[in-house]
């Protein structure tokens, strides 16, 4: 299974969508590995620079609501993966890009705008998410402040994270 956790990246805009995390000029490349450069290059949002180092240091992301929209394409959560993003907290997920990410083995966690607006107090404060990943539980901390949240996914997906992705999880059972 998957780490999942760290330094967070905060997005605060509704409706990113995949074209805004991978663009589609490069879904032709024959490796997750190939994307790794490409990840939100081409996302519009103020105070936004793609090649900070604060991003490549980001191992969660939290945004607001519908999350992944637009084109359905596996590649989204692909260049989080291969950029060690294992977790994307959202007040909503486009349902396609949502299942993707649990196929894919990594974490898409829903939460009520008002937690979101919670998570959204550490913005500048260099904060880390700590995923209790057996006990649903994530945890938001900077050097000032800490909080706690219980999340819900069902069993189905959770299993899938588990297993590491629908590959790894259909292989155990078939």
């Amino acid at each position: 299974m998957k780490r999942f956790g760290g330094k967070v990246l905060f997005l605060d805009r509704s409706d990113i969508n995949t074209d805004e995390i991978i663009p589609a000029k490069y879904l032709t490349e024959i490796s997750k590995e190939a994307l790794k450069p490409h990840m939100l290059e081409d996302l519009k949002l103020e105070g936004f620079d793609p090649k900070d180092n604060e991003i490549s240091e980001a191992k969660a992301i939290v945004t607001r609501a519908n999350f992944g929209c637009g084109s359905s394409r596996e590649h989204a959560p692909w260049v989080f993966e291969v950029n060690d993003i294992t977790v994307v907290i959202a007040s909503s997920f486009a349902r396609i890009f949502r299942q993707n990410m649990f196929n894919c083995g990594m974490l898409a966690i829903e939460f009520p705008e008002k937690i979101i607006d919670a998570l959204f107090e550490y913005k500048d404060s260099g904060a880390k998410i700590e995923i209790d990943f057996k006990n649903n539980k994530l945890t938001i901390a900077s050097e000032k402040q800490r909080d706690t949240f219980t999340y819900h996914i069902s069993e189905f997906d959770k299993a899938l994270v588990e297993s590491g992705g629908w590959v790894e999880f259909a292989d155990s059972k078939y």
